[in-house]
């Protein structure tokens, strides 16, 4: 039997197609032209609910006198809570915020967080158009990534690129590491902060947070996963809980003999500078000089695995904190407390 053959119109005169012709791929025009409509696209539906931060600080010993600084930020609820970063308005005497519509606002603080440097601001104003959030979670290094935002006063400002990599770490002003940050060639520049960072749906996936400077195209946003779990926790309570021991300390390495005489899994741990007053570090009898090395069986190689221990579950649970003193390993009970306001 004869294979059967389609007669295609077009240009006047029938072509014959063979039973295993395939398609001519997409031209580069084809797809630049795809991108550019996944960008406008995300812009225009994200745009709306971005929004300009303005802050004014009082000066030190300056009765008075106030400094001004701004930043980014977007509508996520409809009545009014909006996500930013923290270093944009922690501390801040008076914050204000202008919609995509042109209103300026007073706004209200509603809590913020310098470890994860993310906040919540709170205007009162109707028709306001939240921003979808989208999930971080199952981001793939390449993917088409959006940031709006107000860089140097140009609102509404729309730069693009890709998730460069996912699972960065990043230092916080308070001191603390930001785990799980993602990493993107979309450029950024001051003012840009708090903005979100949208996928190719216009949906957020992160919140630019950061750029290394004279370097280009590398930049950085929280993850929105992260941000979802910080900004209801800030609604709810206005701050973050963690657990707190009340040390000041440092990374260290530790004596090899001693790693191998009391089988630890690392070479190192954190060296106590110094112990509050009053802290569940005192009341326990930590003091200046000793080596942490394990909470409840982690391991803790540095600070930052402290600080990663030290998570709210922890707060006022006992918990057994292993630590050398001289040559010798002591295992003692630890109830951690709530960390200070900053």
């Amino acid at each position: 039997m004869q294979p059967r053959f389609h007669l295609i119109a077009g240009g006047g005169e029938a072509r014959e197609l063979t039973p295993d012709a395939t398609p001519a791929p997409p031209s580069d025009g084809m797809l630049l032209d795809a991108y550019s409509e996944a960008v406008a696209g995300a812009a225009e539906k994200t745009a709306p609910s971005v929004v300009r931060i303005e802050v004014e600080h009082a000066i030190p010993g300056q009765r008075g006198r106030h400094a001004g600084g701004s930043g980014s930020g977007f509508v996520f609820t409809p009545d009014g809570f909006i996500l930013t970063n923290s270093h944009v308005v922690h501390g801040a005497n008076a914050v204000h915020v202008t919609l995509a519509d042109g209103r300026k606002l007073p706004a209200t603080l509603v809590g913020d967080d310098p470890d994860t440097d993310l906040a919540v601001v709170r205007v009162a104003a109707d028709g306001l158009v939240p921003a979808a959030l989208g999930n971080s979670a199952s981001l793939r290094v390449g993917q088409v990534a959006i940031a709006i935002g107000s860089p140097l006063g140009f609102h509404a400002t729309v730069t693009a690129g890709v998730v460069s990599a996912l699972g960065r770490s990043l230092r916080a002003q308070s001191g603390r590491l930001i785990d799980d940050v993602l990493q993107t060639d979309a450029a950024l520049n001051p003012g840009n902060s708090g903005g979100p960072l949208v996928n190719s749906r216009g949906e957020v996936i992160g919140v630019n947070t950061a750029m290394i400077l004279p370097a280009q195209g590398i930049c950085f946003a929280i993850a929105i996963d992260l941000a979802k779990f910080v900004a209801s926790s800030l609604i709810r309570e206005g701050r973050i809980t963690r657990g707190y021991l009340g040390v000041a300390g440092q990374n260290a390495r530790l004596r090899r003999h001693l790693v191998r005489r009391f089988g630890l899994s690392h070479e190192s741990g954190v060296l106590v500078l110094s112990v509050e007053s009053g802290s569940p570090a005192e009341h326990m009898g930590l003091r200046e000089g000793d080596a942490l090395v394990s909470l409840d069986g982690h391991a803790i190689a540095g600070v930052d695995d402290l600080h990663r221990l030290l998570t709210g579950e922890r707060v006022g649970q006992k918990s057994s904190l292993e630590y050398l003193r001289a040559s010798e390993l002591h295992a003692v009970e630890v109830t951690p407390g709530t960390s200070p306001q900053r």
